[in-house]
């Protein structure tokens, strides 16, 4: 089992797909990081040996921010727009979208469920 930088990747898929299972990785960072530590990203994860496992998570730790530090330093730019005031921490403290999408008829998933509106009752009257 493949345990890199914290996170068990999966068996049966080829290096290249498993390392985007870390927080911080896609593709292209992927492949970059593959080549840094001369693996074949086409291999699968359970054929890696244990120097190889080693080789990448020595180039991940040394030149990468992954997982837990940048979602911490994520969660602190969040925080810091929010206490300065700017727009974008207005719209992040109010749960609505922050970069310019149109709010009048969709963002429902940053929104949440529409809230029906409330009808009236109709006072009854006196006979």
């Amino acid at each position: 089992m493949a345990r890199i930088v914290g996170v068990d990747l999966p068996q049966n898929k080829h290096v290249e797909i498993g390392l985007t299972y870390i927080y911080g990785i896609g593709r292209s960072l992927s492949l970059s990081v593959l080549s840094k530590a001369k693996v074949d990203p086409a291999i699968r994860v359970k054929d890696l040996s244990e120097d190889e496992v080693r080789r990448i998570t020595r180039v991940i730790q040394d030149d990468l921010k992954v997982e837990g530090d940048l979602r911490k330093d994520v969660a602190m730019n969040i925080k810091r727009l929010m206490e300065i005031g700017s727009y974008r921490g207005i719209r992040h403290r109010r749960g609505l979208p922050v970069r310019g999408q149109r709010t009048h008829t969709n963002s429902r998933t940053r929104k949440g469920p529409r809230r029906g509106t409330v009808a009236k009752k109709k006072k009854a009257t006196k006979t």
